[in-house]
């Protein structure tokens, strides 16, 4: 089995599906009106352009963006179980989140490794 990387098929497949869910879930609470779903639409919509960037910043970065948008859809699934109406197309968007959830999980496992290592980098002054 071939392992996962940007460039090859799986990894291509995998950041695809990624920005397809996060644009697909954006997309429903996009027609939900209002201005906390549009918000909610605008921030996913940020986050699938981030996840395909090819600005420097982006790639380098790219691991704290996969866990900011886990953390995102989590914190909409919560919010949606805490307050949301339970109608056909909150199911569909929860779903969409928790596949949403799994592949990034799955890009985190084979590109990042334990984020840990980062933060503590990332953190670290510079010239240290």
């Amino acid at each position: 089995m071939q392992a996962l990387r940007p460039t090859n098929a799986a990894g291509l497949a995998v950041r695809f599906s990624i920005v397809g869910l996060t644009l697909a879930t954006g997309w429903i609470h996009a027609t939900l009106g209002g201005p906390l779903f549009t918000l909610n639409a605008v921030g996913y919509l940020v986050a699938a352009v981030a996840m395909v960037a090819p600005i420097g910043i982006a790639v380098r970065f790219r691991w704290l963006i996969r866990l900011g948008l886990i953390g995102y859809a989590a914190t909409a699934i919560v919010a949606w179980y805490l307050t949301g109406p339970r109608y056909d197309v909150a199911y569909l968007a929860k779903a969409i989140e928790v596949g949403l959830i799994a592949l990034l999980l799955v890009e985190v496992r084979a590109y990042d490794g334990s984020p840990i290592p980062r933060i503590r980098r990332a953190l670290r002054p510079t010239g240290a």
